[in-house]
């Protein structure tokens, strides 16, 4: 499966993985309010989304995004509501107490649990109802499908390479921040990252609700 288009697909992978967008800054949020667990987790979830791209994609049912502007336009909202309600979440994080901030605390293993949870679902469903990644491989893993090929298996196997390295460098990433993450605890610095990362969710909500149909 390995050949000429493969590269082309990973070179251009890897520019849309290293610019920075709603996933991205849901990664680097969750870092910094649950440590690299959550970060690594919201990762796995995001990347995770990928395949679900994939299949619709090898399906056609893409297709329907692309020329259905009710439909895509009911994706599209709920991606955005969704982005909005996570930013709304971290601005709301912003408002608390000091103590509050400071006190937050994920050593406990049922908390632990639960919030590894949340961070999947996060990144998951940040990144399924993104309805301008779906007509993105639909556009795109067309293009490095070569006659001969099960369309299915070449886009999953396509979509976990995109996966591998969007994994690798959205962890990195929540590695970097973890490592320096202790000189950022007091609760101003908190309170002004959820404030940040909040309105940037916001935007990209907003951002993303204003797309027009592709079709």
């Amino acid at each position: 499966m390995f050949d000429a288009s493969v590269i082309a697909f990973l070179s251009a992978m890897l520019i849309l993985t290293l610019a920075p967008g709603a996933d991205t800054f849901l990664v680097i949020r969750n870092t910094l309010k649950g440590g690299q667990q959550q970060g690594s987790i919201t990762s796995l979830g995001v990347c995770s989304g990928l395949f679900v791209h994939a299949a619709l994609s090898a399906c056609g049912i893409s297709l329907i995004l692309m020329h259905s502007a009710t439909v895509f336009s009911f994706v599209k909202i709920l991606g955005a509501l969704y982005l909005i309600w996570l930013g709304l979440k971290s601005l709301k994080s912003a408002t608390k107490p000091a103590e509050e901030l400071s006190s937050l605390d994920f050593s406990c293993e049922k908390t632990q649990r639960k919030s590894v949870y949340k961070a999947f679902q996060e990144g998951f469903i940040s990144n399924v109802l993104n309805p301008k990644t779906a007509v993105f491989y639909l556009a795109f893993l067309p293009q490095f499908i070569q006659a001969g090929d099960s369309v299915l298996l070449k886009s999953f196997f396509l979509a976990g390479l995109h996966f591998i390295m969007a994994l690798i460098w959205l962890c990195m990433v929540a590695h970097g921040l973890h490592r320096i993450r202790h000189c950022l605890k007091k609760p101003a610095f908190t309170r002004w990252m959820e404030g940040i990362s909040g309105g940037i969710l916001v935007g990209f909500g907003i951002r993303l609700g204003l797309v027009k149909s592709l079709g």
